[in-house]
């Protein structure tokens, strides 16, 4: 019997190095090729012909993903994949390795007058695909940054309030000191580095990185030991609305936490954000 064309498709991701887009519905690509691979997250709940591979074979958590968000894509891809180096974008966000074009840096330098220092620190927002498609990071700026360095971040965004103060302001600030009691109780090295995060004012967002083997290995276990944990403690039907992405945001804190504790040797890149980036 020949392979499904699920398994031909992870076959054919399991290469040295693969960067997943994290898509939630059916649309344009921006990037298919050996480094970069489209996932639908949620695929479980996609009830149109599915374009290309999702999160619901193997062993997968897709039906969590109204909770999860991303979160179920990065988990198929570590339970189903394998790489030497892994990592995640988003179907609008990328990274780039390449200086900000002249013109987009002289619009950042008007930001701090109008009141987006803020919200666009590290994010170099577009609707040109022609343009900055190109400058998306390539396999072969991937293969130096690596050379001297354990892994990739988005730029850490820089927040208005620190980390604490801007998730009680946001969400329910009495998930943070759940995450702290599962910390003490599972993983109490963690605990200074939590304290840190939490009164410094720089996360990095969106759940995206990029990871040699070993690390990730690391990473993925003690990530989702706490996700699950923390899962498993709230009644997760009390979020709604625009809270029900809880295991999404708590796990940007989580990750922020993970770095901050290992101490990485990590390189933060901008990203381009394709803000009004249509689906077709």
């Amino acid at each position: 019997m020949g392979l499904n064309w699920v398994q031909i498709e992870i076959n054919r991701m399991s290469s040295n190095s693969k960067i997943y887009i994290i898509h939630y519905k059916r649309g344009k690509i921006l990037k298919d090729d050996a480094l970069y691979q489209p996932l639908m997250s949620g695929n479980v709940f996609v009830d149109e012909t599915k374009p290309f591979v999702g999160d619901d074979s193997g062993k997968n958590i897709s039906d969590k993903n109204r909770y999860f968000s991303e979160l179920t894509g990065i988990y198929w891809v570590w339970k189903n994949t394998h790489q030497a180096v892994t990592g995640f974008c988003h179907y609008r966000r990328f990274y780039t390795a390449q200086a900000e074009p002249f013109f987009y840096r002289m619009k950042r330098s008007i930001y701090p007058l109008i009141g987006l220092s803020f919200k666009r620190f590290g994010l170099i927002y577009t609707q040109n695909t022609k343009l900055f498609s190109p400058r998306i990071l390539s396999e072969h700026e991937l293969s130096e940054i690596f050379k001297d360095h354990d892994a990739i971040l988005p730029q850490a965004r820089k927040l208005r309030y620190s980390v604490e103060e801007h998730y009680r302001r946001y969400h329910d600030i009495e998930d943070l000191k759940l995450i702290k009691k599962i910390l003490k109780e599972r993983h109490p090295s963690y605990l200074n580095a939590y304290e840190a995060v939490l009164k410094g004012d720089r996360l990095y967002a969106n759940n995206m990185f990029i990871l040699k083997d070993a690390e990730y290995q690391k990473f993925m276990s003690w990530w989702f030991d706490m996700i699950f944990e923390f899962e498993r403690r709230v009644d997760i039907k009390q979020y709604d609305g625009y809270q029900k992405r809880i295991i999404g945001f708590i796990a940007e804190r989580l990750l922020t936490i993970w770095f901050k504790k290992e101490q990485l040797k990590c390189k933060e890149l901008q990203l381009i954000y394709f803000k009004d980036f249509k689906y077709e």
